[in-house]
């Protein structure tokens, strides 16, 4: 499926974000670091390896959002896009002059 020239650049910056934590925030919450370091850590590189973006997860086809299991616990991660000043959405959100990207790691209670 083509995706036009804005989205592609959308989805590049997340997927950088999400696999190697450069050009935004990585963020745990608390139902995650309650979880244990060994668990964070597994967690994380669960994150940095997903893939498995379908319409139903991905339907604007940013890579923002996933859904996975961790020993038994369902785990969610979404990049939300704001303003240098993190007040108000992000003016463009495939522009990284003008975005902080911030990645939340939570679980599916927390959400």
């Amino acid at each position: 499926m083509n995706i036009d020239p804005q989205t592609a650049k959308i989805r590049q910056l997340n997927d950088r974000l999400r696999q190697t934590g450069r050009g935004g925030r990585v963020m745990i919450t608390r139902g995650i670091q309650a979880l244990g370091e060994q668990s964070v850590a597994a967690i994380i590189a669960k994150v940095r390896a997903f893939d498995t973006f379908t319409p139903d997860n991905d339907p604007w086809q940013e890579h923002d959002y996933g859904k996975f299991v961790h020993d038994g616990q369902n785990v969610l991660f979404k990049i939300d896009y704001y303003d240098l000043a993190m007040k108000f959405a992000s003016p463009d959100p495939s522009d990284p002059k003008v975005t902080t990207r911030i990645l939340t790691v939570m679980t599916a209670e927390e959400y």
